[in-house]
């Protein structure tokens, strides 16, 4: 009898390990096999000179005040006429909402829909007392090492000044594109957009503009960042989280602070127990989405057990999930994130304070929406209270996430290939944005929004993101120019009838 049980089981392992070794033979690899292309000759020294110049301006964008900075802003356009004649004088420049900038290019053939290209003037501030970490003052755009540094070298500046230069490139080589090229650059990105992106989106429907295409900074070219894969990856984001945040206010009793009130009861206490419920109970999370569908891509490029499980998520499928989540890039492709990002409660050392107030920031992801997210709060807030006696609002600015861009569509192939072209040896998948960018706002007006930036990043790049000694290395940002001068001269032919 025990033989024949440890024979049944002898059995199923090896139907298992056939079932296993089938699924994982069968995912061939989805990569694009594409012709090499010779380098285009850019002059680097004078490229990295020009982008060290944008950066050295102080372009700090402000939510609450959109003149703040208006004269580095406007330094900045004056900057760009000098450097990039040939746009200036060929493409039409108009300028909307005071600071925010779009060209168009003319092309020849009025019929063929046109296409998009946006990145953004603004960068962030510096963390107040950070100042003096940078190893290369954040403003000063030097050329060190073989890297421009500075706040915007790789946020967005780099992205605006490489359009720019492949574009002055095309004009002095006697290019005509046959689509119609749009550049349209935000001054208020980092802040939400409203002043730049989402009027230049609004100008565009109102004149019946309707995009083949548009791209926007987004994801990378990633190396060693993947678990499981030896060759970068360059993903392509196809969809843009939601974002929301919600307002708890909740009130207490004030008093002297000689005499608290029973354990859990005062407002901080409650604050935190309501917090930390909605930090311990997040939204559900899952390999689904955009996230198979990139990991989908990516398992036949991996090695070992990593290309076996991805292969085959129908058995190893929680395992590789656990292995997710358990960092903070990969967590974010899953679920709908949750931060507890702004506290305030008190402001004496021996008064109970009577009201306490945070702020949970969500990013949401496609299929989740704000209304669920609301409800999902008020749910786990009152479990933690044991009652719904508390204020809980959205801020303004709440949107769902984007719609998802077709991978299986002409203009996604388009710039997978390119990719490939100009990054040989990198591998191209689809990834979801997980941060917010100016392409949100032009939804009703394209059906294929990509979100990718051309720059390669390891592990300790990215906490340079928005952080301390961020740069861009000299090569990278030719490799940037290259990118899309290709993606224009391919782009900007017209289907042929």
């Amino acid at each position: 009898m025990v033989k024949k049980l440890l024979l049944g089981l002898l059995g199923l392992l090896l139907v298992l390990s056939a079932i296993l070794v089938v699924n994982t033979a069968r995912k061939g690899s989805r990569q694009l096999e594409v012709a090499a292309i010779s380098p285009l000759a850019v002059d680097e020294a004078g490229a990295a000179a020009r982008l060290g110049e944008a950066v050295r301006l102080r372009t700090v964008s402000s939510r609450e005040d959109a003149k703040l900075n208006a004269d580095q802003f406007q330094q900045l356009h004056t900057l760009l006429q000098a450097r990039f004649p040939l746009v200036h004088a060929r493409l039409k420049r108009e300028t909307v909402g005071e600071l925010s900038v779009l060209y168009t290019w003319a092309g020849s053939k009025t019929q063929a829909a046109p296409i998009l290209l946006l990145a953004h003037q603004d960068v962030v501030p510096i963390a107040p007392g950070t100042e003096g970490d940078w190893e290369v003052a954040p403003f000063t755009g030097e050329l060190k090492g073989g890297f421009v540094w500075g706040r915007g070298s790789w946020d967005d500046k780099g992205n605006l000044m490489s359009q720019l230069e492949a574009v002055e490139l095309l004009l002095a080589s006697g290019y005509q594109p046959e689509r119609t090229v749009y550049l349209a650059y935000g001054a208020d990105e980092e802040v939400s957009g409203a002043r730049g992106a989402a009027k230049i989106a609004a100008l565009l429907k109102q004149r019946q503009v309707h995009l083949d295409f548009v791209i926007d900074e987004g994801l990378l070219v990633l190396d060693g960042v993947l678990p499981g894969l030896t060759q970068p990856a360059a993903l392509i984001g196809v969809a843009e989280k939601g974002y929301l945040s919600v307002v708890l206010k909740l009130a207490a009793t004030p008093g002297h602070s000689s005499m608290p009130p029973k354990k859990g009861s005062s407002a901080i206490a409650m604050m935190s127990a309501a917090l930390k419920r909605l930090d311990d109970e997040q939204l559900p999370g899952g390999i689904r989405g955009v996230a198979a569908d990139m990991f989908d891509t990516l398992a036949p490029e991996m090695g070992g057990f990593s290309r076996v499980a991805l292969s085959n998520l129908w058995l190893f499928g929680p395992l590789v999930q656990k292995q997710l989540e358990a960092a903070a890039s990969t967590n974010a492709m899953l679920r709908t994130t949750t931060a507890l990002t702004i506290v305030n409660a008190g402001n004496k050392e021996n008064v109970l304070p009577g009201r306490a107030e945070a702020t949970v920031n969500f990013r949401i992801i496609p299929g989740d929406s704000k209304e669920q997210v609301m409800a999902h709060v008020r749910s786990q807030v009152t479990q933690a209270l044991g009652s719904e006696q508390f204020e809980l609002f959205a801020l303004p600015g709440a949107v769902n996430a984007s719609k998802i861009a077709p991978v299986d569509s002409d203009q996604y192939r388009l710039l997978n290939k390119t990719i490939r072209e100009v990054f040989p040896g990198v591998l191209v998948a689809p990834g979801l944005m997980v941060a917010a960018t100016d392409s949100m706002h032009y939804g009703d007006i394209s059906d294929h929004i990509f979100k990718f930036s051309p720059v390669r990043a390891n592990a300790q790049d990215l906490k340079r993101f928005h952080g301390t000694n961020e740069r861009l290395a000299v090569g990278n940002y030719v490799e940037a120019i290259r990118f899309y001068h290709r993606l224009l001269s391919e782009a900007t032919k017209a289907p042929q009838p």
